[in-house]
């Protein structure tokens, strides 16, 4: 067999890739008034304006059926969970509750992506492809670590109430109030979101986030991906400008961020996802570490 690898809904990862990786995908909670529905499962519609909107991680429980589902599949080989920073979500602690639970600390190991969106999906991607080639669950784990770390993620939103509600901007002192006069570039940094630079238009911060991007690719082989809500023109653009400006770019995932980010990003945020040296895996991460 081979070891499984196990993500939240937040990865926005293609479907195809997903299904011929074989990796399992827990969905996140979104709230709808008085309706909670599972992000990827249940269909429902979403007004981002409205303040009732929240989101919730899964459960321990649902992590635990989740992971023990994937153990068996695997044959023994062992489980990597990859999941969403736990600076911006409770779904990694959830993990690791769900794993002592199971007794199974050692065959489950579960890795902070430091990130959202495809910023979790490329880490995944990169353990993913480890497994597919037989390799150990030391090394699946290490790929995904590695990945988590040498990632870099840049955002543009378009308003910043979403913001502003959630709470996860860890630098708003001074942040908010000037919305009609710049555009907020944020980035992640060790799993925390935060300002990186205020722009006066739209077009200045697209600008600013190629720039970023071309700056953290450096110059080999490097993986990219272009998330929206809402935006398919801008995020078409941004590719093709990151194609002409990273000739190395091997290649570039695209995506709408679901609704468990939307929330909290609004219609028209961009973002922009870099990971030097590509999706194959390395291992020359550090070992396990809870």
């Amino acid at each position: 067999m081979a070891v499984v690898v196990v993500t939240d809904s937040s990865a926005s990862l293609p479907a195809d890739l997903v299904g011929a990786l074989g990796i399992d995908v827990v969905p996140l909670h979104v709230r709808v008034g008085e309706r909670e529905v599972r992000e990827g499962v249940d269909a429902f519609a979403i007004d981002y304006a409205s303040d009732s909107v929240t989101t919730s991680a899964p459960s321990p429980g649902e992590l635990r059926g989740a992971y023990a589902a994937a153990l068996e599949r695997s044959g023994g080989d062992g489980v990597v969970g990859i999941h969403l920073s736990r600076q911006l979500s409770a779904t990694w602690e959830a993990g690791r509750q769900a794993a002592r639970d199971m007794g199974a600390e050692e065959s489950v190991l579960l890795v902070d992506s430091l990130g959202a969106g495809l910023a979790t999906g490329l880490p995944v991607l990169a353990a993913a492809r480890c497994a597919a080639r037989g390799e150990p669950l030391t090394a699946v784990y290490e790929a995904a670590v590695a990945a988590a770390r040498n990632a870099r993620t840049f955002i543009v939103v378009n308003r910043t109430e979403q913001l502003r509600r959630g709470g996860r901007l860890s630098t708003a002192a001074g942040f908010f109030g000037s919305e009609l006069v710049s555009k907020p570039v944020l980035q992640l940094v060790e799993g925390r979101l935060e300002l990186r630079e205020k722009v006066r238009t739209r077009a200045k911060a697209f600008a600013t986030l190629v720039a970023a991007a071309e700056e953290a690719a450096g110059l080999g082989e490097v993986a990219l991906g272009v998330q929206h809500l809402g935006a398919p023109e801008a995020a078409e653009s941004l590719t093709d400008r990151l194609r002409e400006r990273i000739p190395a770019a091997g290649e570039i995932l695209t995506a709408e961020f679901g609704p468990a980010l939307g929330v909290h990003l609004g219609p028209g945020a961009v973002g922009v996802l870099v990971l030097p040296g590509g999706c194959g895996g390395d291992s020359g991460a550090a070992g396990p570490a809870r």
